[in-house]
C-alpha cells in the first residue's frame, strides 16, 4: 500500500496545517509506505519572491521533520527535484476536459480572492494528478476540501486507461476522513492564513501568547456562567489538553466564577507544552543544516526511480518511447 500526500510551502506553518495535515501524515507512517513531498510548483502560483520559497520550502522541510516524519520510513522529497512530474502533466494535459478544470471550486475561490487567473492555477489540478500518479499511488488522504482535485485524478487516469491501456496507471482511492481536524482560528472562521487568524506552529512564546489573550470573547461577568456553544477558546484548548483538562475547563465554563483570561492563560501554557517537544526538535536540526539537505536528496533520489518506472510504462503506452 503506497500512501502519497503534499504540502505546499506557501508561509509560516500554523496549527492548522499540523492537526489537519501534518499529524495525519505522520501517523501513516505506520500504515504503508509513505510518500511525502513540499510542493513547491504548486506554491509558485502565489509565491512570486524566489528567497522566499526557496525559505519557506526550507522552513517546511525542518517543520515536517520536527514533528515526527521519519525518513527512514517513508520517502520525504521536493516536488522540484522530480522533474518527470511535468512531463506526466503534459500527458495527462492531453486528455483533459477544459470543462474539468473550469468547475474547481478552488480555483474559483481563490480567483475571487483576488488571486491572478494563472494558467498555472488554472491547470492546478492537473499537476496535482500527476504528482499522485507518478508514483503509483494506492492511497491519497485528502481533506474535504480537496477532495473535488482527486476525483480529476481519478477521472485523468481513467481517461488514460482508457485510450492507451488499463494497466498504464494506477487509479488511486481518496482516504478522506470526515473527522479531520478543521482547526478554528483565532476569529471563530477555519483557521488560514488568508484570514490572519492563525496561531504559529512554531512561534516566539510571548507574541504567541499575547494572540491566544486577544481572543474575542463576551461580556459575561466572572461569576456568572459562560456559554460553551460558540466558544473560541473550548475547541482550541481540545486539541492540546487531556480528557480530564478539557472537563474541567467545560465544567467551569458551566458553574461560573472563572474568568475568561483564566481559560485563555490554561489554553496558552497547553498550547506550548504541547509542541515542546518538536521545538526542541527543531531547534536540533536548525542546528545540523546537512541533515536536512541529506534527507531531501536521498527522498528525491528514491521518487527519481520510482517516477523512472511510471513515467517509462508511459511514454511507451501512448507512443513518446
Amino acid at each position: 500500500m503506497r500512501i502519497l500526500t503534499g504540502l505546499q510551502p506557501s508561509g509560516k506553518l500554523h496549527i492548522g496545517n499540523y492537526f489537519g495535515a501534518m499529524e495525519p501524515a505522520v501517523r501513516l507512517q505506520e500504515q504503508g509506505e509513505a510518500f511525502y513531498f513540499i510542493a513547491n510548483y504548486h506554491a509558485m502560483t502565489t509565491v512570486r519572491d524566489a528567497d522566499a520559497l526557496r525559505d519557506h520550502t526550507r522552513e517546511l522541510a525542518i517543520d515536517f521533520l520536527a514533528c515526527g516524519l521519519d525518513p527512514e520510513r517513508s520517502v520525504f522529497f521536493r516536488q522540484s527535484d522530480v522533474p518527470e512530474v511535468n512531463e506526466l502533466a503534459w500527458i495527462l494535459s492531453s486528455v483533459c476536459p477544459v470543462s474539468m478544470l473550469e468547475k474547481a471550486h478552488s480555483y474559483k475561490d481563490k480567483t475571487a480572492k483576488g488571486i491572478a487567473p494563472t494558467h498555472g492555477l488554472f491547470a492546478y489540478p492537473v499537476l496535482m494528478a500527476a504528482d499522485i500518479l507518478l508514483y503509483d499511488s494506492n492511497l491519497v488522504p485528502v481533506g474535504r476540501d480537496q477532495k473535488q482535485h482527486l476525483e480529476m485524478t481519478r477521472d485523468l487516469a481513467g481517461k488514460i486507461n482508457d485510450a492507451y491501456g488499463e494497466d498504464t496507471l494506477v487509479v488511486p482511492e481518496p482516504m478522506i476522513s470526515e473527522s479531520m481536524a478543521v482547526v478554528p482560528g483565532l476569529d471563530g472562521q477555519k483557521m488560514s492564513k488568508s484570514y490572519h487568524n492563525t496561531l504559529p506552529l512554531f512561534g516566539d512564546e510571548k507574541p504567541s501568547k499575547k494572540l491566544i489573550m486577544r481572543i474575542k470573547t463576551d461580556s459575561t461577568p466572572v461569576e456568572d456562567p459562560k456559554p460553551v456553544d460558540g466558544s473560541l477558546i473550548l475547541p482550541l484548548f481540545r486539541l492540546f489538553a487531556s480528557e480530564e483538562d478539557y472537563a474541567k475547563m467545560v465544567a467551569d465554563h458551566q458553574s461560573g466564577g472563572v474568568g475568561y483570561g483564566d481559560f485563555k492563560k490554561r489554553l496558552a501554557e497547553a498550547y506550548w507544552e504541547y509542541f515542546a517537544p518538536m521545538r526542541q526538535r527543531r531547534e536540533e536540526l536548525l542546528a545540523d543544516p546537512g541533515y536536512v539537505d541529506e534527507v531531501l536528496a536521498k527522498g528525491a533520489g528514491r521518487a527519481r526511480e520510482e517516477a523512472a518506472k511510471v513515467i517509462d510504462r508511459v511514454r511507451k503506452a501512448v507512443g513518446l518511447a
